[in-house]
């Protein structure tokens, strides 16, 4: 058997470094429209306000990285999503960014790929 792989061009990468435990309420909300292929991840960083800390000493602070690979037209309500869920229009909640990707490939199921490959 011949094996091959499908290449996804119309692909984005939305990221967002949020406040430990908000990892699990993005992926629930983001469940809720379907979506179920979402990585969480720990980190740790070091930014301004940490810094403020007893005798100005910087403080790790932890936080969840929470990456997902959407299609590039759902970018903006998966965006949209995300920004609301992890109440990032509050200060010191974190942040997110979407990174266009030039290619990505995973296992496409044939039902899905005859849809879109004439």
């Amino acid at each position: 058997m011949k094996r091959s792989f499908t290449t996804l061009t119309e692909a984005t990468l939305i990221t967002a470094v949020v406040q430990s435990g908000y990892g699990e309420i993005i992926t629930d909300a983001l469940l809720e429209v379907g979506i179920q292929g979402s990585t969480i991840h720990a980190a740790m960083g070091v930014g301004i306000r940490e810094r403020l800390g007893a005798l100005g000493v910087a403080v790790d602070a932890e936080r969840e990285v929470v990456t997902v690979m959407v299609s590039s037209d759902e970018v903006d309500r998966i965006f949209e999503r995300i920004f609301l869920a992890a109440k990032l229009d509050v200060p010191g909640m974190g942040f997110m960014y979407a990174t266009p990707l030039l290619q990505a490939a995973t296992y496409v199921p044939p039902s899905i790929l005859s849809k879109y490959v004439g």
